[in-house]
């Protein structure tokens, strides 16, 4: 074994030098070994480029490095995710990527300053031809994308019978309130208004904007409801021309008029006997029909068209519409006992542009549903396109929010989308885009609804910030009750009898 000479290169004594010395080396170790390098700064702008990434230049666009250094990632390397490694400090040592440029295996790595913060990240091609290098893990992980496709379109295709009518015949609900997406306190209430609302039996005015989900609600009244073991019957009112309204409802007796069906024909309050009969958009209902429809919700009966005989029917209405039934009724244009009638219940359901909050869940719950849809990857939605998401008025609600989404994920050639290219689709949809907003973080949704939090009953507010009070105490003396009863200024019994009956 040689021995040591005092000329020979030793270790630094310190170890901070040690560690400095390891990450140069490291570095230039995979420099060297790696196919390509490049580094970004804090806002994702590439800073340096190895000679080794230099050759995907042309395959991804660009003729010199000076046209690549200095443009934000997303620009310059479709389908990359270094910015989520930016955002959240967390590296991914191996992924796979693949764009107009190849197929690559690739690592990604933040960069941190001596007080720990991510001051950018570097990226590295560890294999530029993985279909032949790794062959056998390019092999499974194609079999287990094409069983989760496989899952995908099964789902989809489950989603789609459970929509269709059931075998019986009779008409299910296909959504609960869990399909109803938000937490904001705007959310929260309409929710609990309807969840009261599916213990009555009484008939129940959904009000508001169109896409606000007041049919969705419907649904869900219904299957928390005692009637949900029977069909729920919908018709949308203004879809149907005012001369078949009447046969539409009460049905039409066998012969009834020229061209009718020997065997007759059932209306929606035969169909739904036993169930929910949904009336959408009950503010264009003709007024020629509005004394009959009184009539039958009064008497419990009805008489299809061209029979002389009554008929019993066991219903519970739920009806909705987006009109100012109100004004309605004081311009002369809809009977006003009818809108007593059915205003017993009123569940008013909010825009979403009070409940801004809950926009990245709903645009999480509307890719998916996309996804399954489509066959493909859920879309990814860059913080820029989150927040001019966040900011706009949305006059079509969630109905205009998928929309856009939806039109997005269509033309986009990569999973990620940016705010220029939403910006483009609402141009082109007459809609000039509003300023950004921040995006809330969840856990401070009732910050961001400021107006609507407080649209909730005095004691359920004063229970909820008492909890708050008591958890917050108990964190601070690490626990201990004594010190946090006398922190809140009450007895220990009230805390312990707080604590066992949080409600």
């Amino acid at each position: 074994m040689p021995l040591l000479t005092d000329d020979a290169p030793a270790l630094p004594l310190d170890a901070q030098g040690i560690l400095e010395l390891a990450a140069r080396s490291m570095f230039q170790l995979f420099s060297s070994v790696s196919q390509g390098m490049f580094l970004v700064d804090r806002s994702g702008r590439i800073v340096w480029v190895n000679e080794g990434y230099q050759r995907f230049l042309p395959d991804l666009g660009f003729s010199s490095v000076d046209q690549f250094v200095g443009r934000t990632v997303e620009e310059v390397i479709p389908n990359t995710q270094m910015r989520r490694v930016l955002e959240t400090g967390q590296p991914v040592l191996i992924d796979l990527l693949t764009n107009k440029a190849g197929t690559f295996v690739v690592s990604r790595i933040p960069l941190r300053d001596d007080a720990d913060r991510v001051i950018g990240a570097i990226g590295i091609v560890l294999f530029d031809h993985p279909e032949t290098t790794l062959q056998p893990l390019i092999s499974k992980f194609a079999l287990l994308q094409r069983d989760l496709d496989d899952a995908r379109r099964e789902l989809a295709s489950q989603r789609r019978r459970s929509l269709a009518v059931a075998g019986d015949g009779e008409r299910r609900s296909k959504y609960t309130f869990a399909s109803f997406i938000g937490s904001s306190p705007a959310a929260a209430e309409v929710k609990r208004q309807a969840r009261r609302a599916a213990q009555s039996t009484s008939p129940v005015l959904l009000l508001g904007e169109t896409g606000t989900g007041k049919e969705l609600l419907a649904h869900a009244i219904h299957a928390a409801s005692s009637r949900a073991s029977g069909p729920f019957v919908s018709v949308n009112i203004a879809a149907v021309p005012d001369t078949l309204l009447e046969a539409e409802f009460f049905g039409v007796a066998p012969g009834a008029y020229t061209g009718a069906d020997r065997k007759g024909r059932d209306g929606k309050f035969k169909l739904a006997d036993g169930g929910t009969l949904f009336l959408d958009e009950i503010g264009d209902m003709p007024q020629s029909l509005q004394a009959k429809l009184l009539r039958a919700l009064q008497e419990g009966e009805i008489e299809p068209l061209g029979s002389n005989k009554l008929v019993p029917f066991n219903v519970r209405i739920l009806a909705a519409t987006s009109r100012d039934l109100a004004a309605l009724v004081r311009e002369g244009k809809f009977r006003e006992d009818l809108f007593y009638r059915l205003h017993v219940l009123p569940v008013r359901v909010p825009p979403l542009r009070v409940r801004r909050s809950d926009i990245p869940a709903l645009v999480e719950a509307l890719g998916e549903d996309l996804a399954l849809r489509n066959g493909t990857a859920p879309p990814e939605l860059l913080p820029d396109a989150m927040a001019l998401l966040a900011g706009q008025p949305w006059r079509g609600n969630i109905r205009e929010l998928r929309n856009v989404l939806e039109q997005a994920v269509m033309r986009s050639d990569s999973q990620s989308i940016d705010a220029a290219q939403l910006e483009r689709i609402l141009r082109e949809a007459g809609v000039e885009p509003a300023a950004p907003a921040p995006v809330q973080d969840p856990g401070h949704a009732a910050d961001a609804d400021d107006e609507s939090r407080y649209l909730r009953p005095l004691a359920e507010q004063v229970a909820e910030l008492e909890r708050k009070a008591i958890a917050a105490a108990l964190k601070a003396h690490g626990g201990n009750k004594l010190a946090t009863a006398r922190q809140l200024g009450i007895s220990r019994a009230t805390l312990y009898g707080r604590l066992e009956n949080p409600e």
